[in-house]
């Protein structure tokens, strides 16, 4: 089953990349660069979580201190929990605002290609969260036959899920990058005055519910039968 979600989201980011750039080529306009940019950075989350991995795998083969392993572990899982909000940030371009004025794509076009660029997004979301929940069970129930069913573990995906919202939030209306996280001051001042602006708390917070919810149902529908299948294959 996992190979089946891994090549299906695979196959779907690759498709949503031929529709942004089919896009220019067959309605003879501009490639929206934003789009292969947002969709560049929802697929670099995965391969941090597995750069980590493979780091603590060869500092445990070679010996190194559990200290060692623990902080690079630490350490790259706040890197890819920084940069996963990236993936889930394409449910944002539904608002459809890169159509311009005499382009000439017709808007079934857009809604196909935008469609699907915000389910990739989901769907790579769902991937890194389940392979996170995946080490997680593992670090902490190594001698649990069921670890899927330790309730733990659905609370740690239901917190970096939430996490993942503000951050696409973050993005979207507070205009910020990852990378602002290293200014921690100007972070704060700036997202202080946004949320003094008249109604701006109630719509953050709505807005990180609903979408909550949302990834919490693909989720659960998505991972529910497999993790289903390894319990009962303890």
């Amino acid at each position: 089953m996992l190979t089946w979600l891994f090549g299906g989201v695979a196959l779907l980011n690759v498709y949503a990349l031929a529709l942004i750039v089919l896009r220019a080529v067959v309605y003879r306009t501009a490639v929206y660069r934003p789009m292969l940019l947002n969709l560049a950075l929802s697929i670099v989350p995965v391969f941090v979580l597995g750069a980590v991995v493979l780091v603590d795998g060869v500092l445990l083969a070679a010996g190194a201190a559990p200290w060692v392993v623990a902080t690079v572990g630490g350490l790259g899982a706040l890197v890819w929990l920084d940069l996963l909000p990236n993936a889930g940030y394409l449910v944002t371009e539904l608002n459809l605002n890169h159509r311009k004025e005499g382009e000439g794509v017709p808007l079934w076009y857009d809604i196909v290609a935008v469609l699907t660029l915000a389910l990739s997004g989901v769907l790579n979301t769902v991937v890194n969260v389940l392979v996170a929940q995946m080490l997680y069970a593992v670090v902490r129930y190594p001698q649990d036959d069921a670890p899927f069913a330790r309730p733990g573990s659905w609370l740690a995906v239901l917190v970096v899920l939430v996490l993942v919202t503000v951050g696409i939030y973050l993005g979207r209306y507070v205009r910020f990058n990852s990378w602002d996280l290293l200014h921690p001051g100007q972070f704060v001042r700036k997202l202080v005055r946004h949320l003094r602006e008249p109604g701006a708390l109630g719509q953050a917070v709505l807005f990180c519910v609903l979408h909550s919810v949302l990834l919490a149902l693909v989720y659960a529908v998505v991972v529910g039968p497999i993790t289903t299948v390894f319990v009962r294959g303890a």
